[in-house]
């Protein structure tokens, strides 16, 4: 089993469902389908890769209450092995409001310390042990991009939905090797990804949601991937995740960046056809007869 050490981004999240997101005027909604679960980027990426064949270590700040046990009982799988240091904050908590499409508010109602006082020499040997290292976005996890680097491996790192001017995330464009990120608030992107193998990227992979995605690797080919058809949404939450563990799973056999972006779609499709942050029946098997079934041997 291929070994993925993933860094940051754990959560439990209130997610609220509505026809459509509310008027910014003073009122009361009666009914509506809510959901406590476990969310964040680390989660999702946990959850789908151990589904996808992958030995996961994640590292995660929770807090000592009720939302941090309830973390650690959903992130229970045999493939997953969770560490976790405490935050003074307690876990970290999101409010989503989703509409009928699948779009999302995201409210961050509880944050982690940005620099917590943890013992960062632990993350070297998750890091040695790895076959991939995955940085989430988060305070803490800026000091263990250099360490990474001094030794040797490359950076998995998704942006999310990064708009290109935000200082905030300068160490993580910095640092990364491989990139994922989201069209969300830069719908000029191209100019960006070209800058980034300019400055020596491997690739990079924007996804634009149900209008698919669009990759370049360090040679300056361009790739456009359709989203899959005809998928119920059930629910949005964690789809860029599921991309971005089916492209790394991918990846890991050794499939051009198409082929690669192509198991993503695949992977997200899946997602969004369940009310989890991944579709219990993923597998490797799932992920090749799907991928045989839309894009045949291309």
């Amino acid at each position: 089993m291929k070994k993925v050490f993933i860094a940051g981004g754990v959560s439990i999240d209130s997610i609220i469902y509505l026809p459509e997101f509310p008027e910014p005027i003073p009122q009361t909604i009666h009914e509506c389908r809510f959901n406590e679960t476990i969310g964040s980027t680390g989660s999702g990426k946990a959850l789908n890769l151990c589904r996808l064949g992958f030995d996961i270590r994640l590292h995660a700040m929770i807090g000592n209450d009720d939302f941090g046990r309830k973390a650690i009982e959903m992130l229970k799988h045999p493939n997953i092995g969770f560490k976790h240091d405490l935050s003074t904050e307690g876990t970290e908590r999101h409010t989503n409001l989703m509409n009928a499409a699948g779009e999302r508010i995201s409210v961050f109602t509880q944050n982690i310390p940005e620099n917590p006082e943890i013992d960062y020499q632990q993350f070297g040997p998750m890091i040695g042990d790895a076959d991939f290292v995955v940085v989430n976005l988060s305070g803490y996890t800026k000091k263990i991009l250099p360490m990474v680097k001094e030794r040797g491996k490359p950076v998995w790192t998704d942006l999310h939905d990064y708009d290109g001017q935000n200082t905030w995330h300068s160490d993580f464009v910095k640092y990364s090797d491989f990139i994922l990120m989201s069209s969300d608030n830069m719908p000029d992107y191209r100019p960006f990804m070209m800058r980034m193998i300019d400055e020596g990227k491997e690739m990079v992979v924007v996804t634009h949601g149900k209008k698919g995605s669009t990759g370049l690797d360090r040679h300056g080919n361009w790739f456009e991937v359709e989203a899959i058809r005809g998928v119920e949404l059930v629910d949005s939450n964690g789809a860029g995740d599921a991309y971005f563990s089916g492209f790394l799973y991918g990846y890991s056999q050794g499939y051009n960046l198409l082929k690669c972006m192509q198991t993503g779609g695949i992977a997200g499709a899946l997602c969004i056809n369940s009310p989890l942050l991944f579709h219990p029946k993923l597998s490797p098997e799932i992920v090749e007869s799907m991928y045989k079934n839309h894009f045949g041997t291309r």
